[in-house]
Protein backbone atom coordinates (compact mmCIF):
# COMPACT_ATOMS: atom_id res chain seq x y z
CA UNK A 1 0.00 0.00 0.00
CA UNK A 2 1.46 3.38 -0.99
CA UNK A 3 1.07 6.63 0.95
CA UNK A 4 -1.56 7.67 -1.60
CA UNK A 5 -3.75 4.73 -0.54
CA UNK A 6 -3.64 5.57 3.18
CA UNK A 7 -6.70 7.01 4.91
CA UNK A 8 -6.55 10.35 6.65
CA UNK A 9 -6.52 8.54 10.00
CA UNK A 10 -3.58 6.42 8.83
CA UNK A 11 -1.72 9.54 7.68
CA UNK A 12 -2.37 11.19 11.05
CA UNK A 13 -1.16 8.07 12.88
CA UNK A 14 2.06 7.99 10.84
CA UNK A 15 2.57 11.72 11.32
CA UNK A 16 2.09 11.41 15.10
CA UNK A 17 4.53 8.48 15.24
CA UNK A 18 7.18 10.41 13.33
CA UNK A 19 6.65 13.53 15.43
CA UNK A 20 6.92 11.59 18.69
CA UNK A 21 10.04 9.79 17.44
CA UNK A 22 11.66 13.07 16.41
CA UNK A 23 10.81 14.74 19.72
CA UNK A 24 12.38 11.84 21.61
CA UNK A 25 15.48 11.91 19.44
CA UNK A 26 15.81 15.69 19.80
CA UNK A 27 15.52 15.44 23.59
CA UNK A 28 18.22 12.75 23.67
CA UNK A 29 20.42 14.79 21.30
CA UNK A 30 20.04 17.88 23.50
CA UNK A 31 20.97 15.94 26.65
CA UNK A 32 24.00 14.36 25.01
CA UNK A 33 25.04 17.73 23.58
CA UNK A 34 24.84 19.35 27.02
CA UNK A 35 27.00 16.62 28.54
CA UNK A 36 29.56 16.88 25.74
CA UNK A 37 29.64 20.70 25.96
CA UNK A 38 30.23 20.50 29.72
CA UNK A 39 33.11 18.07 29.20
CA UNK A 40 34.65 20.25 26.47
CA UNK A 41 34.33 23.34 28.68
CA UNK A 42 36.16 21.35 31.36
CA UNK A 43 39.10 20.84 29.01
CA UNK A 44 38.33 17.35 27.73
CA UNK A 45 38.46 16.41 24.05
CA UNK A 46 36.10 14.13 22.15
CA UNK A 47 36.33 12.59 18.72
CA UNK A 48 35.22 9.59 16.74
CA UNK A 49 36.59 8.08 13.58
CA UNK A 50 34.66 10.67 11.55
CA UNK A 51 34.13 13.69 13.80
CA UNK A 52 35.86 15.92 16.32
CA UNK A 53 33.72 17.81 18.81
CA UNK A 54 34.40 21.52 19.23
CA UNK A 55 32.71 24.51 20.79
CA UNK A 56 31.75 27.40 18.54
CA UNK A 57 31.41 30.73 20.33
CA UNK A 58 28.75 33.19 19.19
CA UNK A 59 28.59 36.75 20.41
CA UNK A 60 25.52 38.94 20.68
CA UNK A 61 25.60 42.63 21.56
CA UNK A 62 23.00 43.89 24.00
CA UNK A 63 22.43 47.23 25.69
CA UNK A 64 21.37 47.10 29.35
CA UNK A 65 18.03 48.90 29.60
CA UNK A 66 18.75 50.86 32.79
CA UNK A 67 22.12 52.19 31.57
CA UNK A 68 20.72 52.92 28.09
CA UNK A 69 17.82 54.90 29.60
CA UNK A 70 20.18 56.78 31.98
CA UNK A 71 22.41 57.74 29.05
CA UNK A 72 19.87 58.52 26.30
CA UNK A 73 16.58 59.15 28.12
CA UNK A 74 13.19 57.48 28.31
CA UNK A 75 12.02 58.27 24.77
CA UNK A 76 15.12 56.79 23.11
CA UNK A 77 15.03 53.76 25.44
CA UNK A 78 11.39 53.12 24.63
CA UNK A 79 11.94 53.50 20.88
CA UNK A 80 15.08 51.32 20.80
CA UNK A 81 13.79 48.71 23.26
CA UNK A 82 10.62 48.03 21.35
CA UNK A 83 12.66 47.11 18.27
CA UNK A 84 16.15 45.69 18.99
CA UNK A 85 19.87 46.29 18.77
CA UNK A 86 19.58 47.15 15.09
CA UNK A 87 17.11 49.94 15.88
CA UNK A 88 19.48 51.47 18.45
CA UNK A 89 22.32 51.31 15.95
CA UNK A 90 20.09 52.84 13.26
CA UNK A 91 19.31 55.75 15.61
CA UNK A 92 23.05 56.23 16.16
CA UNK A 93 23.71 56.10 12.41
CA UNK A 94 21.00 58.70 11.84
CA UNK A 95 22.63 60.99 14.40
CA UNK A 96 19.81 60.72 16.95
CA UNK A 97 22.14 58.99 19.43
CA UNK A 98 25.84 59.45 20.11
CA UNK A 99 27.53 56.43 18.47
CA UNK A 100 30.49 56.47 20.89
CA UNK A 101 28.21 56.47 23.94
CA UNK A 102 26.21 53.63 22.38
CA UNK A 103 29.40 51.59 21.88
CA UNK A 104 30.43 52.07 25.51
CA UNK A 105 27.01 50.77 26.63
CA UNK A 106 27.28 47.59 24.57
CA UNK A 107 27.48 44.29 26.42
CA UNK A 108 28.57 41.28 24.39
CA UNK A 109 26.87 38.01 25.35
CA UNK A 110 28.60 34.78 24.35
CA UNK A 111 26.94 31.45 23.74
CA UNK A 112 28.64 28.20 22.91
CA UNK A 113 27.27 25.67 20.45
CA UNK A 114 28.53 22.16 19.98
CA UNK A 115 29.69 21.53 16.42
CA UNK A 116 30.92 18.36 14.77
CA UNK A 117 33.94 18.98 12.60
CA UNK A 118 34.47 16.35 9.89
CA UNK A 119 37.93 14.85 10.15
CA UNK A 120 38.08 14.01 6.43
CA UNK A 121 39.04 17.36 4.95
Amino acid sequence: MSDADLSLADLLERYATLRDTLLGLEAERDELGARIKAALQGGQQAETELYRAALKVSRRVEYPMDRFRDTFGDAAALEAATIDRKKAEALASAGDLDPEQLRTLAVVKETQALVLQPKTR
